[in-house]
């Protein structure tokens, strides 16, 4: 039953899973949750994001920025990075996943979701049939409903590496 939250990859961070790799396997978009996981919850893009963006784009990535936050909070980010993105996505619904395909021109089997939260980001990605990474945490300092919601997480995560080590 957890295992419709699983992701079917983890990285220590957003900045290092080997799209380059994953380029060379048929993946063409990337789709990003934004706050924690390229940068800490409300903080704007840095330089390390943008030049994170321009290195994708440059490997021949699309990307979409994938957020449940509200437009003045996601687009300036966006701006800055040069990319699309969807406010207001309602994760973890498949629609923002769906919209986010058709921006970049992508199917599910070639496109990446890339995110910090089992319940929203990785079970969307699956409900949308998208391979999902998730990634650590940037900062630890979180909303209250967030830090409730990595409690029941760290259940879930404890059951999914027992079925790993299996």
């Amino acid at each position: 039953m957890l295992e419709i939250f699983y992701p079917d990859n983890e990285a220590q961070s957003a900045y290092g899973i080997d799209y380059e790799g994953l380029y060379g396997r048929g993946y063409r978009g990337v789709i990003f949750d934004i706050d924690n996981t390229l940068v800490p919850h409300g903080t704007p893009a840095d330089d390390r994001a943008v030049d994170f963006f321009a290195g994708l784009r440059k490997l021949g990535f699309r990307t979409v920025l994938l957020s449940n936050n509200k437009e003045p909070r996601v687009r300036p980010f966006a701006d800055r990075v040069s990319s699309n993105y969807i406010c207001d996505a309602g994760k973890p619904g498949r629609g923002g996943y769906e919209r986010a395909m058709e921006l970049m021109g992508t199917s599910p089997e070639s496109t990446l979701f890339v995110g910090d939260q089992l319940f929203t980001d990785v079970w969307g990605a699956k409900r949308a049939g998208i391979v999902s990474y998730l990634v650590k945490p940037i900062h630890p300092k979180e909303e209250i409903q967030i830090v409730l919601k990595r409690r029941l997480e760290r259940i879930v995560l404890f059951f999914y590496h027992r079925k790993k080590r299996q």
